[in-house]
């Protein structure tokens, strides 16, 4: 049997017969006549020379041949709906979609986003706040900002600054607790998001840094990162601040950080593009454009002192 594939509109045919359960419905989908599109799928099975529907009463059932031919054209046609969607994407120089997790969309992009839209008004700037694995080649997506350790292989990848951790807390806490020794008894926030990183960055790290042999056991424990800065911004308690989520509040003054010396690991946040669309007029702007915004609050890690994890565990 020749491995030659039937025509295309055979194929699309079949796929949407297959997915719809009806012919009826993939006509209709597809914008022609039951009688047409039963003829593609005629033409498919004298191609294949085996039929893949049995035709019932009212209704349609695959056939085994059907059945093992069906997963493959839907996978087939979703690659190339994708890889169409992102080849027209590459000739839209008016828009940009930025996906990244919901902690940085919170707490960076977010609280910044309008100064990137009045200095390009031409652009038409979507974010997608989420942390789903994504193919720049494929997806609906062109700037991904994601944390972790790399590399990130086959795309265009730029490190951000080194990511750090220090306690952060509202002026009035800091007042309450000056000191190492009495930061143990005030009400501790706990950052599970950070749990995937091996030497974790958590509070028995941070005051094992300090010379404290100390694992609290109390205080409230947020899954997501900006939740946990929230709860510090209301004064609930002192949190290990991630530079990223708090360089801005710490900036305009409504966190502190008396205590300068910080925890880093080896995970950090990168901007990734499809290898060659780093050149695009609109991701250059934006790539730019976070570069300045970095700037703009890098006096905010002057005179830390700045540990690696690794050097404490």
């Amino acid at each position: 049997m020749s491995d030659r594939l039937p025509p295309l509109t055979a194929l699309r045919a079949f796929e949407a017969a297959a997915r719809h359960m009806s012919f009826a419905r993939a006509a209709q989908e597809l914008n022609v006549t039951p009688a047409a599109l039963s003829f593609q799928i005629k033409s498919l099975e004298e191609h294949l020379g085996t039929p893949v529907f049995r035709r019932l009463n009212r209704a349609v059932e695959l056939t085994t041949a059907g059945a093992a031919l069906a997963p493959g054209a839907t996978d087939g046609f979703q690659a190339l709906t994708k890889a169409w969607r992102a080849t027209i994407r590459l000739q839209d120089e008016g828009a940009l979609t930025v996906t990244a997790g919901p902690a940085f969309t919170a707490k960076w992009l977010a609280p910044r986003f309008y100064e990137f839209a009045r200095a390009h008004p031409e652009i038409d700037l979507r974010f997608s706040a989420s942390l789903r694995r994504v193919d720049l080649a494929r997806d609906d997506v062109d700037v991904a900002i994601r944390f972790g350790y790399g590399p990130y292989p086959d795309v265009y990848s730029m490190p951000l600054p080194v990511e750090w951790v220090m306690p952060v807390m509202t002026p009035e806490l800091a007042r309450q607790y000056p000191t190492t020794t009495a930061l143990k008894n005030a009400p501790l926030i706990h950052d599970d998001s950070l749990n995937f990183m091996s030497p974790m960055l958590d509070w028995a790290a941070w005051f094992k840094m300090m010379g404290e042999e100390f694992t609290p056991s109390h205080g409230a424990r947020f899954s997501n990162s900006d939740h946990a800065v929230d709860a510090a911004l209301a004064g609930a308690g002192v949190v290990l601040g991630r530079r990223a989520l708090v360089v801005k509040d710490l900036d305009e003054g409504r966190l502190v950080a008396p205590f300068r010396t910080a925890l880093t690991g080896k995970a950090r946040f990168s901007f990734l593009c499809q290898k060659g669309a780093e050149t695009r007029p609109q991701i250059i702007a934006f790539r730019d454009w976070i570069l300045a915004e970095i700037e703009k609050t890098a006096a905010v890690s002057e005179g830390l002192t700045i540990v690696p994890v690794e050097d404490i565990t």
